[in-house]
């Protein structure tokens, strides 16, 4: 029994470990790196193993640095089963399926831009851009879902057994319980996922971590204490009426799953005890479109904020003052519109999407505003514009970063340090050692410190490719 860590290794995207029983090969995630373009595009693309020899995935979540690269699976032969949650599963379909038509819009960008290039310079250029995959790609992903309920154990394979409990991170999201036997060893392995906060909007709170040998637990906020939860809407309905005030727009980059709901349903909250003022509400994602379909069909997930709104007749995603945008025309129109309003697109990290053309046309006016709403990875744009640098690159293009930048700590769908130590805390008497994943450098070892302080447990922070035997 062995595990290696091939992403979200001492960075926070990319969720991929490779977990082997009996000389099967298991993947725990697969998801996208995001960073650096030309990094991003090489490791997506390049599995640092054979498609084919992987024996099945077991998938935590969604959002698409834990999902994102499947469809590189199956362009690459993979044909196995992929076990998830029944709500992951249907997440999944509108969003590797976009993700792929981004990948192909990237790859026509900049195909058509070294062209332009080597017209001016009258040379041959490089090769063009391939996609790191196709649409066609994701769509062989679709039909391998298989779909498990919470707390059903599953067989996966010889001597692996497959138990999922709710995360508490997003809708459909878990963490997983794997019971391995190999030659008359039996353990016990947790994989944390990804995990939320208890009393998070829609969501219902994470489930305790089970009693385990070894656990593999994310640590994004592992140096770090959020604002309480009650603060969220106060400061937002602040932001809104401070930019209103001034004339300016509220530019909200958001994940088109989980983020863009709640944020609706506390814009709707809002707007039904009156303490913001009558602005227009676009969420501009033909993506989060769909996925919202997705947590309406998905309502028995939710948590009690949901059953009261449907207890009451209401639509949760839906209110008089929200639009929901899918054509690029109506998109477009935004940008010609006068006085205030609030645009809530995707990419959560500025990396692509509809959100890089509303801060294109918004950033250098100081009456805006930038709502900066989850984690932003190293060298991504959110990063940048988090980090107030004076200037930014969008679309290649430097631009003055002139509009105010808030950052909503409290809506974060990661546990902070002291919730991941309570989280982990009824299992910490039975582990043998945790890895840290899903974490830079700094909260990582802060992490480390704190569970090491309270549990006196072996804490490892495995790099990129390293294996670790289990036993």
């Amino acid at each position: 029994m062995k595990l290696t860590f091939w992403g979200a290794a001492r960075t926070v995207t990319g969720s991929m470990h490779e977990l082997t029983v009996n000389e099967r090969r298991y993947l725990l995630d697969c998801g996208t790196y995001q960073g650096r373009r030309q990094e991003a595009r090489e490791r997506n693309g390049r599995l640092p193993f054979a498609a084919r020899e992987v024996d099945a995935v077991l998938l935590s979540h969604a959002h698409i640095d834990h999902s994102g690269n499947l469809p590189t699976l199956t362009r690459n032969g993979y044909q196995g089963p992929i076990y998830t949650s029944p709500a992951t599963a249907d997440l999944c379909d509108p969003m590797l399926l976009d993700s792929a038509f981004l990948q192909e819009k990237d790859a026509a960008f900049l195909n058509k831009r070294a062209w332009r290039r080597k017209l001016l310079r009258a040379d041959n250029g490089a090769a063009a851009v391939e996609p790191v995959y196709t649409v066609q790609d994701a769509e062989r992903v679709l039909p391998l879902f298989r779909r498990v309920l919470l707390h059903m154990p599953d067989e996966t394979g010889p001597g692996l057994m497959y138990e999922t409990g709710d995360a508490g991170h997003m809708l459909g999201s878990t963490g997983m319980l794997l019971t391995l036997e190999e030659n008359g060893r039996r353990l016990r392995l947790v994989f944390s996922g990804d995990v939320g906060r208890p009393g998070l909007p829609i969501i219902p709170d994470p489930e305790p971590c089970p009693p385990a040998d070894f656990l593999i637990l994310e640590s994004t906020y592992g140096d770090r204490l959020h604002q309480p939860l009650e603060h969220a809407s106060e400061r937002l309905a602040r932001i809104i009426q401070r930019t209103a005030g001034r004339g300016g727009k509220i530019i909200a980059p958001a994940f088109a799953v989980g983020r863009t709901q709640q944020l609706v349903l506390m814009l709707h909250e809002l707007t039904l005890q009156g303490r913001i003022p009558s602005i227009p509400i676009y969420v501009d994602s033909p993506l989060a479109f769909k996925t919202t379909e997705v947590f309406r069909k998905h309502l028995e997930a939710g948590d009690s904020e949901i059953a009261e709104h449907v207890r009451n007749g209401r639509d949760p995603f839906g209110f008089s003052r929200l639009h929901y945008i899918q054509d690029v025309n109506e998109s477009k129109a935004l940008n010609d519109l006068r006085g205030s309003f609030l645009v809530i697109a995707p990419s959560g990290m500025c990396e692509g999407g509809r959100i890089l053309h509303h801060l294109r046309n918004n950033i250098e006016d100081r009456r805006n505003t930038i709502l900066i709403t989850g984690f932003q990875a190293e060298n991504t744009l959110g990063r940048k514009i988090l980090e107030k640098q004076q200037e930014v690159p969008i679309f290649g293009e430097p631009m003055r970063l002139r509009a105010e930048v808030v950052k909503l700590n409290e809506l974060s769908g990661h546990a902070d340090q002291r919730e991941l130590l309570a989280w982990m805390t009824p299992a910490a008497r039975h582990l043998k050692a945790v890895f840290l994943v899903h974490g830079e450098a700094g909260p990582q070892k802060a992490l480390a410190r704190a569970i090491r302080e309270r549990h006196a447990l072996e804490v490892v922070i495995p790099a990129r490719g390293e294996s670790f035997p289990l036993g």
